[in-house]
């Protein structure tokens, strides 16, 4: 059985209204140093696979066809 963490953030170019909602609450909290603050997704996958690499493959499917949107998200997937 493999663990695999998968990363899901907005892609650079995509506003991020969470994020600066964020920002706007820490700045009033007395948090002034930040520059920007974006937000993101992480889940926590447990699977079964024969190896490594069919674990990381399952995972990257299961990011594009479901948890991310490639349009306007960005992913990682890290197995361990």
């Amino acid at each position: 059985m493999f663990e695999a963490e998968v990363k899901i953030t907005l892609k650079k170019t995509v506003a991020d209204p969470q994020g600066l909602t964020i920002k706007h609450a820490l700045e009033s909290l007395g948090f002034t140093s930040l520059e920007q603050v974006r937000m993101g997704k992480f889940i926590t996958i447990q699977i079964k696979a024969k190896d490594k690499a069919q674990a990381q493959a399952e995972v990257e499917a299961m990011c594009a066809k479901l948890l991310a949107n490639p349009i306007i998200e960005d992913y990682t997937v890290e197995v361990k």
